[in-house]
This record gives C-alpha cells, sequence and structure tokens, in this order.
C-alpha cells in the first residue's frame, strides 16, 4: 500500500488550543495567508482549538475567524487536520481539509524512504478514557447536549468555557519515556519508523523499540511549530518559535 507523501518544508502544529483568550494561533494563520509563513503542507496534530465540537453549533462561533482563515487556506495549500479531544466531528466544517478522526489515527506518511505514523495522541489511554471520548462522541449525548444547551442559552459552553480557561497546558509529565513505553507496548510498529504524537506537550524525543518515538510541544505554551527537512542530519522536524509579540 502506497502512503501519502510527508513534504519537505511541511509545517506541523500541535495542541494550540485556539481560543477568544488565547489568539496566537489566529496570528499564525494570517501569517500563513499573507505569505509571511510558507510552507506546501500544513498538518495539524489535533487540540487546534480549545473547544470546537461539530455536533455544537454554540462553539462554532468561539471559532468563527480560525475556521473561515483555515478554509481560505486550504483552496491553495494542502492541510491535514488530526482530529483531538477538544476538536472532533468536524469534517462537515473543512470540506476541503483532509480531517483524519481519532479512530483512523495514526496517520501513516512516507518520507525520504521512511514511514512517518501521526497521530493526535490520545490513543491506548485505558478503557476508563474509551468509554469517555466513546460518550463524547455519541450522536445521541450530543444531541441531548446540545439540546440542553440551547434551553439553557448557553450554560455549557459557558461552563466549559471557564474549565478551559483554568486548565494549565504547560506543565512537565515526570517519568515521562517510561509512560509512553509502557502505554505504547501493544503498538504495532511493524511497518512504522516513526511516530510523532502532540496530546502531551512535552516536547521530547527518544528511542523505543521498533521505532523513534517524537512527542512535539505545544503551540498554546510558547508557540512553538515544526518544519519537515531532510534527514540527512538524522532530524525530522525543526523547531522554530512564532511570536507576533513578545510573550
Amino acid at each position: 500500500m502506497s502512503h501519502k507523501p510527508l513534504q519537505e518544508g511541511a509545517i506541523l502544529i500541535a495542541d494550540a488550543h485556539c481560543a477568544p483568550w488565547r489568539t496566537s494561533f489566529i496570528d499564525f494563520l494570517r501569517a500563513l495567508d499573507s505569505n509571511e509563513i510558507v510552507t506546501p503542507q500544513l498538518i495539524l496534530m489535533g487540540d487546534i482549538f480549545d473547544m470546537l465540537y461539530g455536533p455544537i453549533p454554540r462553539t462554532y462561533h468561539y471559532n468563527s475567524e480560525g475556521i473561515t482563515l483555515l478554509n481560505r487556506l486550504s483552496e491553495r495549500l494542502e492541510i491535514i487536520y488530526l482530529e483531538g479531544n477538544h476538536d472532533f466531528l468536524i469534517g462537515d466544517l473543512f470540506p476541503l481539509i483532509t480531517v483524519i478522526r481519532r479512530e483512523y489515527q495514526p496517520l501513516l506518511l512516507t518520507y525520504e524512504g521512511k514511514n512517518i505514523a501521526l497521530s493526535h495522541g490520545d490513543s491506548a489511554m485505558g478503557m476508563g478514557y474509551e468509554i469517555y471520548t466513546a460518550l463524547i462522541r455519541s450522536p445521541i449525548v450530543l444531541g441531548f447536549l446540545r439540546a440542553v444547551d440551547i434551553l439553557g442559552g448557553g450554560f455549557i459552553v459557558r461552563w466549559l468555557e471557564k474549565q478551559m480557561k483554568r486548565k494549565s497546558h504547560c506543565r512537565n509529565i515526570q517519568n515521562f519515556e517510561v509512560l509512553i513505553e509502557s502505554r505504547l507496548q501493544s503498538f504495532n510498529a511493524d511497518s512504522i519508523d516513526i511516530l510523532i504524537e502532540g496530546h502531551f506537550h512535552q516536547n521530547r524525543s527518544f528511542e523505543l523499540p521498533g521505532f523513534d518515538y517524537i512527542n512535539v510541544a505545544a503551540f498554546a505554551c510558547n508557540e512553538r511549530y515544526f518544519t519537515v527537512q531532510s534527514m540527512q542530519n538524522k532530524t525530522l522536524l525543526h523547531e522554530a518559535v512564532f511570536r507576533k509579540e513578545p510573550l
């Protein structure tokens, strides 16, 4: 089976958690739109928006500018969007973007003869998480929540907003390498050379049995993004920092 190519100069962004109170990702999209930043391929690694749930229209207005910019960019740029746990069931919002749902991750790409697997990273998290993530994506559950939210004048989305504002995205996870190795014990790496994930926000890379593992940093923490470069220097991703204004 042939896989889609990962392009030289592609940009990977994970966990921007874009929201009205966190807008640096919007500035980044504007820079792409104006060609201040140029790439042939934009790969969004999930949790790009802090709250974007396809069946909940009230979440759209929180993100209307980001949705508009991404759709405009998709008319001239290949964009791949891996759904996360904060942004899911969004395919209908982005008609020209390749949206990869959780159940179809990891996405397999090829680059310089290597097989590269991309995933948001919230897989193999245990039975409790699997039940939770199935419930939050259930049409019945989401339909009920949408109806309650409408009848309540948007109180569910407002409550979620308060919870999101309190959440810290920039903490170090102790024994992260041990955690990932344990989590991926049953991962089928027979045809994979490199696995790249977001979700954990750690900006760490290390070798695991059979493949290399990369966890990219969260754009929400310090506006880091990653550009694909030739592997002749043994480094697949070049780290860059986008700062429209000093932090």
